[in-house]
């Protein structure tokens, strides 16, 4: 049995702590700088709001679970967890609308949840002015957690199982050997280990870089104040209850309230961010109660009290009579950090946890640790999820400070962030801003969505015929008419997609193909010139990544992937005679597709580029004029043509190339949102978002690029075991050529909330909008459901894939 050395007793730790001994590894020890269990953590000032509603899906669960674990302990002091139940408001229209959005993802995630008018939110919690606002969102699970109860409670169950607690011991350091932590160092000497994690709280970044490891987070300061006696509370609650409101979320203001017996908790982020510095914390927090409280700035609070008190007017009668700035940790992207470090086996991290979500980590980490695969899916929390530029001190303390200003805003699924852009740009970039491109962001990468160069085209396409529908306020944001055009002309003539940030890696060296055979689902040792698609598979038989191996050479294969966390997924399996290398900056490519496609690159080429000379799934080594290219055959379009890779110094050159010799072919730069639309209707899923590790290839409609045939491969025994899937990915195709979605919305059958969709993206081909969605695998071709797109419901058809061309004539001419 290992002995694991848990570093922190907050609410994490001690989560952790009754996780991992539940599941037999008794031998835990719990160290805390602090004293038990009041520690001086964010834990021990934490108001305990807990929403579970989250746009995340994995958020939502570690929530969920947070709420159904919290509910059942049990502490002499009292109750852990008071369900109270939570309610949101909407003071504007805007936040009316997005609340019928969070009652979707509520829907999806199996949340109950029920929109109410004001009346309705003022007979729940009196205390609102029902004049003032349009309405809310009542969730009767939510609740208040009892930060360090629930922490005690969890501490105390793992110590009935064999776990120790020791309070007033600073870790000093971490002991290791040959890439392998041994244990801790503390004043008292060295306790060993087997496994470390560091739950440390917003120390944890400081803690994982004396071991070489970037934790990018930052420790935020939040102010919370509890008010005088209201009038209107005397009596209703007792010193044991100490809440029967639902807990408040005021987002227009960026508030929250909850009752302290006769007063009330208020809560703001209504401030400018305020980063704390670490080194100098046990100073700057010298005479308050704990290092996590840092004194209050009653200026900053000035406009929290303004609109605090228009929403519950009862607080005009009541002043500030206790406030702090309590310091939390926020991360660029709003998702807590999980994992384990790659070149230090045996030290974990979870980190960035708020109570919210708490249990539910721990429980994933447990999971992690014990049977090697979480039973949900934690892409979006892994330590290893950040690109090299997003682990730079300057990227992660702007990024953490924006998620902080946006912590309560509403957020558009295609609003990127404004600050530190065009960090990574393709050799393409200047012609695109040429071109009028309107860019997206995805991993640093700077990534035109459609070009205003094309508006033209568009009116054209529009004079002709060409359906374009109209589309509400919300969905018209971040997008335009134009990618109705650039999809439509992609599939009539041709045009030309920069697919520079699809992440490559080289595979080479003498054990490359053997390397490779294991680590993915398909058969990869083909010939040279062979390109494959294939999976990357977790024990448990689920989807971490979707790739693409192109065979170059005997011993070196170009590997297409979904981002960082696949580079560590072959970091961590890397064996003698195999070397891995992400090329994609050193590179760029090109995708020209469409049924001109030929005619615009043959005469640049000296080899022949017909079906019968280069092949569906070929890769091909040439030239185009005097550029060296290496040549894909595969389109995630559904069109004929390639992906065309060069150095990226020949970049410039290889479009203006492209583009000199496509004029006579009327060649057009197109963008993402119109990729999107053309992948969706040739079936092609999109790892992250249609499917993750909470799904197997059956499931997902990608069994066919599984072999099990071959000898082995990480994955293959859970497969072998697999029992038919619940669920099915499915296309539905919309009834109504108005209709949209854009992700995320509940689906409805018979009624009854069955699944949710992942994409969607509007059709030029069929002329209306297609998706996927997640549903019971008893749902058949032709039945018909319904979505709920921010409360208009749709009807939408299940549909046979590929939506368009299934004969892949298009692909194969």
């Amino acid at each position: 049995m290992p002995h694991v050395v848990v570093i922190g007793a907050g609410i994490v730790g001690t989560s952790l702590a009754d996780e991992l001994s539940a599941r037999g590894v008794t031998e835990v020890t719990v160290l805390d700088r602090g004293p038990l269990f009041t520690t001086g953590g964010s834990t021990s000032h934490a108001p305990g709001l807990v929403f579970q509603t989250n746009p995340s899906k994995t958020m939502s669960a570690f929530a969920s679970y947070t709420v159904q674990k919290f509910c059942a302990l049990e502490h002499p002091g009292g109750w852990a967890f008071n369900q109270v139940g939570g309610l949101e408001v909407a003071t504007t229209p805007e936040r009316w609308a997005d609340l019928h959005r969070k009652a979707g993802w509520a829907a999806a995630w199996g949340i109950e949840g029920r929109l109410l008018d004001p009346d309705e939110c003022a007979r729940l919690h009196p205390l609102i002015d029902p004049d003032h606002i349009l309405g809310g969102f009542h969730t009767p699970t939510d609740g208040l957690a009892k930060a360090v109860r629930a922490a005690e409670a969890q501490a105390n169950r793992a110590i009935s199982r064999g776990a120790t607690f020791v309070p007033d011991t600073e870790v000093l350091g971490i002991v290791d050997r040959a890439g392998r932590v041994t244990g801790v160092r503390t004043a008292d000497g060295v306790i060993d280990a087997d496994i470390v994690v560091c739950a440390a709280g917003f120390w944890g970044a400081q803690l994982a870089r004396t071991v070489g490891l970037t934790v990018p987070l930052v420790p935020m300061a939040h102010q919370y104040a509890r008010t005088g006696q209201i009038a209107a509370l005397v009596g209703r609650n007792t010193e044991a209850s100490e809440a029967s409101y639902p807990i408040l979320r005021h987002q227009d203001q960026d508030l929250y309230f909850r009752e302290h017996v006769d007063r009330l908790g208020i809560g703001s982020y209504n401030h400018r961010p305020m980063p704390v510095d670490i080194s100098t914390l046990m100073a700057d927090t010298a005479g308050e109660p704990m290092p996590s409280m840092l004194p209050f700035t009653e200026d900053d609070f000035a406009p929290a009290w303004s609109a605090a008190s228009e929403l519950i007017p009862a607080l005009a009668d009541s002043k500030v009579e206790e406030a702090f700035n309590g310091i939390f940790s926020f991360t660029p992207d709003g998702f807590s950090i999980m994992g384990e470090h790659r070149d230090l086996s045996g030290f974990w991290v979870a980190e960035a946890v708020w109570v919210t979500h708490s249990a539910g980590v721990a429980k994933a980490t447990a999971e992690w640790i014990v049977d090697g695969v979480p039973s949900v899916d934690v892409h979006e929390c892994d330590l290893y999820r950040f690109e090299d530029v997003a682990r730079s001190p300057e990227f992660i303390m702007q990024t953490s400070s924006q998620a902080f200003v946006e912590v309560y805003d509403i957020i558009h699924p295609y609003q990127f962030r404004s600050a530190l852009r065009g960090l990574r740009t393709s050799p393409f970039y200047e012609r695109q801003k040429q071109l009028g491109a309107f860019f997206y962001e995805g991993a640093g990468w700077e990534r035109p969505a459609w070009f205003e160069a094309n508006a033209e085209l568009a009116q054209r396409l529009r004079d002709g015929g060409l359906a374009f529908p109209d589309r509400d306020e919300w969905s018209s944001r971040f997008w335009s008419p134009i990618s109705i055009a650039e999809a439509h002309w992609t599939r009539q003539r041709v045009a030309i997609y920069d697919m520079t940030p699809l992440t490559r890696y080289e595979v080479a060296g003498p054990n490359a193909a053997s390397f490779l055979q294991q680590m993915t689902s398909n058969n990869v040792d083909k010939s040279v010139g062979s390109v494959t698609y294939t999976m990357l598979l977790d024990e448990s038989g689920g989807i971490r990544s979707d790739i693409t191996v192109a065979r170059l050479a005997d011993t070196r294969f170009q590997v297409a992937v979904n981002g960082p966390l696949d580079f560590d997924w072959f970091a961590r399996h890397l064996v003698d005679g195999v070397t891995l290398r992400d090329i994609t900056g050193g590179t760029c490519c090109l995708g020209v597709w469409g049924p001109l496609a030929r005619d615009l690159v043959q005469p640049l080429c000296p080899d022949e580029l017909s079906h019968e000379n280069f092949k569906y799934f070929r890769a091909l080594q040439t030239h185009l004029g005097a550029i060296p290219v290496t040549m894909l055959r595969v389109s995630y379009v559904g069109e004929l043509g390639w992906e065309i890779y060069a150095n990226a110094e020949y970049g410039a050159a290889l479009w203006d190339l492209l583009f000199d010799v496509g004029q006579r072919h009327e060649v057009i730069a197109a963008g993402r949102i119109a990729f999107n639309s053309l992948r969706i209707e040739k079936g092609y899923r999109l790892w992250g978002t249609d499917m993750t590790t909470e799904h197997q290839p059956k499931a997902a409609g990608v069994d066919f690029a599984v072999k099990m045939t071959k000898d082995d491969f990480i994955g293959k025994g859970a497969l072998e075991r697999a029992v038919a899937p619940e669920k099915l990915l499915r296309s539905i195709v919309f009834d109504d050529p108005s209709a949209v979605a854009l992700g995320k919305e509940p689906v409805y059958v018979d009624g009854r909330c069955a699944g949710y969709v992942t994409s969607a993206g509007y059709s030029p081909t069929v002329g209306r909008t297609i998706a996927y969605a997640w549903l019971p695998a008893s749902t058949r071709i032709g039945d018909t459901v319904t979505v709920d797109y921010r409360g208009t419901r749709s009807t939408a058809t299940v549909h046979t894939e590929p939506v368009v061309d299934p004969e892949m004539a298009r692909i194969k001419r």
